[in-house]
């Protein structure tokens, strides 16, 4: 069996708040928006007949590594509080920018919360040899955490 994992989703308190960061800050473009009617068969959230706003976002690549936001409109969910940590049941996302400057920097403009400064670092690279790396780490409106990083050699 081949796998091959093309979206990620996510579920989110305010969509426009996540637009503005996977769109703003990610420089994410959209691919799918509308209502979605849950049938209460496959997703483990929610009930039969909820309504949900569904938004899809791509990066470079036309089929994998797209991030899909999940909003409940009708009931809409009540949100626990941010913590802004890493544990088990929550994603660490990588994601690869030209320019790790300009996400924090936009990142910082959009008030989203940065877990470090922009900084370097050289590690073991997968085929031998070693890359480095500039990163930022920040999370975005609802807790999830992106390790931005730019290759430098």
């Amino acid at each position: 069996m081949n796998t091959i994992v093309k979206r990620t989703t996510l579920i989110v308190r305010d969509m426009e708040k996540s637009i503005a960061f996977y769109e703003g800050v990610l420089g994410m473009t959209k691919y799918y928006d509308n209502q979605v009617t849950l049938g209460g068969d496959l997703l483990p959230a929610g009930n039969k007949g909820d309504v949900t706003h569904l938004t899809m976002w791509k990066c470079e690549d036309p089929v994998i590594g797209m991030i899909g936001l999940l909003q409940w409109v009708d009931p809409v969910w009540e949100a626990p509080e941010i913590s802004y940590e890493v544990g088990y049941g929550n994603p660490v996302f990588v994601a690869a920018v030209d320019d790790a400057e300009e996400a924090y920097e936009k990142a910082k403009a959009a008030g989203c919360e940065i877990r470090g400064a922009l900084s370097e670092a050289t590690y073991p690279a997968a085929k031998g040899g070693t890359v480095t790396v500039r990163s930022v780490g920040v999370f975005d409106p609802d807790g999830h955490f992106f390790e931005l990083n730019q290759t430098l050699t």
